[in-house]
């Protein structure tokens, strides 16, 4: 809540240096930005561990912000078929979705939020008795949650009347679909703060297009899931092979109970799929570090998530040169880097012909049952670690789940599902499971 209001501000200021005008830049009417509050709380969950490694809090910081605003612009865009704001004339910019200059002022908002603001703002909320606290937490909540469902319904009103302008020709009627006057000043303040979505470009945006002929054709969603399943197997592939022949044994590298898919390597390839196929043209140079930045990040968020979740820790880099914090290190995010020029360039060219090969009617059926199969198998891998990592101190199971975890997915089978995973120990050291047993 803290860092939306101060970044609700600092857009607010921003524009009206630039506007000359006082403009509410927010989707929200409250003066909040909730982008900026899911920035500064995804500082908060993946950078606090760095807070005496200053360049790479920075850097960090950067990378969370650049990923936050691409996916929150991407799903604006989808939803409402238009950009909502658009930096395509800048010199320096990422599909038109922000402006890489702005990245250097995200990279210092993160040293200054984990090194600074951070403890004076907990001290400052603990400073509230708890039940103070907790009311204040649900009435702000339940305030914020009204605005979103409100504002969601006030554009959604814009497109549906747009879409019915474009197909029953009722343009002259548009106005009177508005609604009360709230929803009218609504409307207005966001056409004010965000042009592209005025009604013109919503009514051109929303013209019949023609459909597909070709199954999954360009970066669809249905093309990402097939790279995520490329990717997940050809990554527990790549991972076997590897530890063969640098550590002379074969072990299992799936994240999942069944079948050989690996998480990680899976959504990295959707991810870096999804970023780079409009710059597939581009030089290898420019890929490189692409892949090099944002497959170290996406690495190190993996690790931290998996700790934060699971309690549990699936690589230890600690004793290769140049790690940080033994989530990653710089040798394998060069590794990142060669393997985006090398899928964007070379493999995801032809794995997309063949893809675009499949017929369409059955190419959407198999491509959602194997969906479904991989969230059922995701679910079931966390439960059964989350019971694994649960069974070193309440090895009784309490229900029937518990039960049927038990038997299925036992400590032997887990270890030769995972046998590099670690858990975390109360002290925060990282300690092998079958020791801990």
């Amino acid at each position: 809540m803290v860092y939306s209001f101060v970044g609700w501000c600092a857009g607010v200021i921003a524009n009206a240096l630039r506007r000359k005008r006082f403009i509410n830049t927010g989707f929200l009417n409250l003066p909040i930005c909730p982008v900026y509050g899911v920035i500064g709380t995804a500082y908060c969950i993946f950078l606090q561990e760095l807070e005496e490694e200053i360049f790479f809090l920075f850097l960090g910081g950067a990378v969370a912000a650049f990923l936050v605003i691409v996916i929150t612009g991407v799903i604006l865009e989808k939803v409402f078929n238009r950009k909502w704001w658009d930096f395509s004339q800048a010199r320096f910019q990422f599909q038109g979705y922000l402006n890489f200059a702005h990245l250097l002022f995200f990279g210092i908002a993160a040293v200054v939020c984990i090194r600074f603001a951070n403890p004076l703002l907990l001290d400052a909320v603990h400073m509230f008795p708890d039940k103070v606290e907790t009311v204040l937490e649900i009435c702000l909540g339940v305030l914020v949650l009204t605005d979103v469902v409100f504002c969601i319904a006030t554009v959604t009103q814009m497109h549906r009347s747009a879409a019915q302008a474009v197909f029953f020709d009722y343009v002259q009627n548009f106005t009177d679909d508005f609604g009360n006057a709230l929803t009218r000043r609504v409307q207005r303040r966001m056409t004010k703060a965000y042009p592209n979505i005025q009604l013109g470009k919503i009514l051109e945006a929303l013209k019949p297009k023609e459909k597909a002929a070709v199954f999954a054709q360009g970066c669809s969603f249905y093309k990402l899931v097939w790279m995520f399943v490329i990717g997940a197997v050809a990554g527990v592939a790549i991972e076997t092979v590897f530890c063969r022949f640098s550590m002379g044994e074969w072990m299992s590298r799936s994240s999942f109970v069944w079948g050989p898919f690996s998480i990680v390597w899976g959504f990295g390839c959707s991810f870096l799929t999804a970023l780079l196929y409009r710059y597939k043209d581009r030089s290898d140079r420019y890929i490189f570090t692409y892949g090099t930045v944002l497959g170290g990040f996406y690495e190190y968020a993996c690790s931290v998530i998996s700790e934060r979740v699971f309690g549990t820790v699936f690589w230890d880099y600690s004793k290769i040169p140049f790690n940080l914090g033994g989530r990653i290190n710089l040798l394998y995010c060069f590794f990142w880097g060669i393997a985006a020029v090398v899928w964007i360039k070379i493999l995801y060219p032809r794995f997309s012909a063949w893809i675009e090969k499949i017929p369409m009617k059955p190419g959407k059926i198999i491509t959602w049952l194997v969906l479904i199969f991989l969230l059922v198998d995701m679910a079931m891998s966390g439960l059964a670690l989350y019971r694994y990592t649960d069974r070193l101190t309440d090895p009784e199971p309490d229900n029937a789940l518990e039960v049927f975890l038990d038997e299925h997915f036992d400590d032997e089978r887990l270890e030769k599902l995972y046998p590099n995973a670690k858990v975390t120990g109360e002290d925060g050291t990282w300690q092998k499971m079958n020791e801990l047993n």
